[in-house]
């Protein structure tokens, strides 16, 4: 093999295709890329054997072939060279390769790239297309609402809803519930839906290049993967197994308060709360007071902790319905107002130990629940 390649473009793709090199394996190729020439290009592919990415730069190709290197070591050294053109070549039948780009040169050890795993072809149909930056977004809304631990493998999965023209993104740790919905670029190929790994979808989100072509999102005959096909980029996941929980259930139809208020500031009001709330279970208090003119009123954020003192913050809101007073987690709360793009978000609350619903108030496609914490205890 023998190719030439921009520092930059090469140097961009190994940061692309490395997102999905394995940390720890017992397979140790698959912590390697396989660098291979395809049609007068570079192809760079990368898998823990759950995701695989691949990724394609221009390249000037001399001589056509195919290594795997460390993933690491490669991508330092290229990161670390000069900006211009990178040389890189394997002699036929070596597993070493040698790079060189201005007055610096290097020779990396390899493996074989037939021992590299097979990645799944991305050559199935379609199922659905949606526009690159709003599938960005989605994800962006959705995806850190997702368990952390395996302990409920669903739940640490993102469910992807395809029905007509419309993409649904749901999520839930147990404790809060995120859901998206987005417009297709045309009616999906049939009504179906699939459980997505959070991480999965959070890289994906990374690396989507800016372009306006859309995103094509097709599924394996089996329904065991998922291939994400965007401008120069394929990224395949395993799908989760089972069933996730109806979330519509969890979703309250009635409120007894509703507020209005600046995004902006309650969510700093929400960070300043969680500085004294560290040590008590990261419990922030809000205290909702309608006021005596129709509508106006304010809320109160308040973090308090028995060593460090207790803080609070007023805010002027929009009030429908009576006082209310109501716990959470400063964390959920602020996890969801840094991914509400609207200047004021709604806030509807039934109760102290009900669930309550935060929703940008110049939007109904995107909505997130967040149960409350009970005086005196944690979550």
């Amino acid at each position: 093999m023998n190719i030439t390649a921009a520092q930059e473009g090469l140097s961009h793709g190994l940061r692309v295709a490395g997102r999905a090199v394995a940390a720890r394996s017992p397979l140790p190729i698959t912590t390697n890329i396989l660098l291979a020439t395809e049609e007068g290009r570079l192809k760079l592919s990368a898998t823990n054997l759950d995701v695989a990415i691949t990724t394609w730069i221009d390249a000037t190709v001399s001589d056509e072939g195919a290594i795997t290197l460390p993933a690491k070591l490669l991508t330092e050294l290229v990161d670390s060279l000069p900006s211009g053109p990178v040389e890189i070549s394997v002699k036929r039948g070596s597993h070493s390769a040698h790079l060189a780009a201005a007055r610096f040169e290097a020779t990396i050890r390899g493996m074989p790239a037939d021992d590299f795993p097979v990645i799944p072809s991305a050559s199935e149909q379609a199922a659905a297309q949606i526009d690159a930056t709003l599938l960005k977004e989605m994800i962006e809304q959705v995806a850190f609402a997702t368990a952390m631990d395996d302990t409920r493998p669903m739940l640490t999965g993102v469910l992807a809803t395809f029905s007509g023209t419309q993409l649904t993104l749901a999520a839930t740790d147990g404790f809060r519930l995120a859901t998206r919905v987005g417009e297709l670029v045309e009616p999906a190929s049939g009504d179906f839906s699939v459980i997505v790994p959070g991480r999965t979808l959070s890289e994906l989100a990374r690396i989507l290049p800016e372009s306006d072509a859309p995103v094509q999102i097709a599924v394996t005959p089996n329904r065991n993967q998922i291939v994400f096909r965007a401008e120069d980029l394929h990224v395949v996941s395993r799908l989760i197994e089972g069933a996730f929980p109806n979330y519509k259930q969890i979703i309250p139809t009635k409120f007894s308060t509703k507020i209005v208020v600046s995004t902006g500031e309650l969510l700093k009001a929400t960070k300043i709360a969680s500085f004294f709330s560290r040590d008590n279970s990261n419990a922030i208090t809000l205290e909702i007071q309608p006021g005596d003119e129709a509508g106006m009123g304010n809320v109160i954020v308040m973090g308090s902790a028995a060593e460090l003192g207790e803080d609070r913050g007023e805010l002027d809101a929009v009030v429908n319905g009576g006082a209310a007073r109501v716990q959470f987690n400063s964390r959920y709360v602020s996890d969801v107002l840094g991914v509400v793009q609207s200047p004021q978000v709604g806030l509807e609350i039934t109760g102290p130990n009900s669930a309550a619903v935060f929703r940008p108030i110049d939007s109904v496609e995107y909505t997130h629940v967040v149960m409350p914490m009970h005086t005196g205890g944690g979550r």
